[in-house]
């Protein structure tokens, strides 16, 4: 790991700190389902939904593949842009898996109303907090110092991937985080992920419209695909921006669509429930009728 310019760029590379962080990620989920669910979870309540089962197994999955050979040799030895499809997966794909695959209950055991970590999650959590600190990191990632010594440092380069996804967790927790009150309503969450989508522009437009090589780490002879350093960079550009973006926007899209229906079956449902109390039926009438008594009789002539 970190080796640079390797001669063979598929040669197997063993990851053993990917490989345990999957071990320990499966064997919290079996440990939760086999000791914890049957003392906290009441009989005859789902342990986990199917939509949570499949969200854990594709955030694993995809963790594993972001985080392994040979994609993770490929961003760390040869192409920016693979680094970038890296980071993408690591901070908008595999953090909202993940956090969708928890169940409430089980956040309730971690996050106990009012401890001393619920307080720090939730200032952590905090839209503001999470967004600063999270878009603060994507900026950081691309000095080009911290870059080549991600290069050259496996430890450091999988620190800060660490760091990545801790951010990235804490930014989608107000998105779809297990607890409802860590939310922001549907409103907000759209012109939060929208502002999620802004900062990495900047970094994708420098890295675009560059002369030369920004990542001089980056620049060897031996080029994968052959790939220019050029066309790598503008590569890393368009997934920053173009992919991120869209990514970010469709979600947003999604969101928008889903609330604007619900708000027009909540108005249906209103204005049924008003028609319904305003109509006269027929026993509205005789009941009125009963009520009055028969009319008064007129005095004969």
């Amino acid at each position: 790991m970190g080796a640079l310019a390797a001669t063979d760029a598929w040669r197997f590379q063993f990851h053993p700190e990917v490989w345990l962080t999957v071990a320990l990620l499966v064997g919290v989920a079996v440990y939760v389902v086999r000791v914890v669910a049957p003392v906290a979870v009441e009989p005859g309540v789902e342990v986990f939904t199917k939509r949570q089962r499949l969200c854990f197994i594709a955030a694993v999955a995809l963790l594993w593949v972001s985080a392994d050979w040979p994609m993770h040799d490929i961003a760390e030895e040869y192409l920016y842009s693979v680094h970038m499809v890296q980071h993408l997966l690591i901070s908008f794909v595999v953090p909202p898996l993940l956090l969708m695959a928890v169940p409430e209950w089980l956040a309730r055991l971690i996050v106990v109303d009012g401890s001393r970590a619920a307080k720090v999650i939730r200032c952590l959590v905090h839209p503001l907090v999470a967004g600063v600190v999270f878009n603060a990191l994507q900026g950081l990632m691309h000095w080009s110092t911290l870059v080549e010594l991600s290069v050259r440092s496996g430890p450091f380069h999988y620190a800060m991937h660490l760091l990545m996804f801790a951010s990235a967790l804490a930014m989608w927790t107000p998105v779809v985080g297990p607890l409802r009150e860590f939310h922001l309503s549907e409103p907000a969450k759209m012109v939060y992920l929208f502002a999620m989508s802004i900062v990495p522009t900047v970094p994708a437009a420098w890295l675009t419209f560059a002369e030369g090589s920004v990542y001089p780490v980056y620049d060897h002879a031996q080029r994968l695909f052959g790939i220019s350093v050029a066309a790598d960079q503008q590569a890393a550009g368009a997934v920053m921006k173009v992919l991120g973006g869209l990514y970010l926007w469709t979600l947003i899209a999604i969101r928008f669509f889903r609330f604007s229906a619900a708000q027009r079956h909540a108005d249906a449902a209103e204005r049924r429930l008003r028609f319904s109390a305003n109509t006269l039926t027929t026993a509205d009438v005789e009941a009125e009728f009963e009520r009055l008594g028969p009319p008064p009789q007129e005095p004969s002539a």
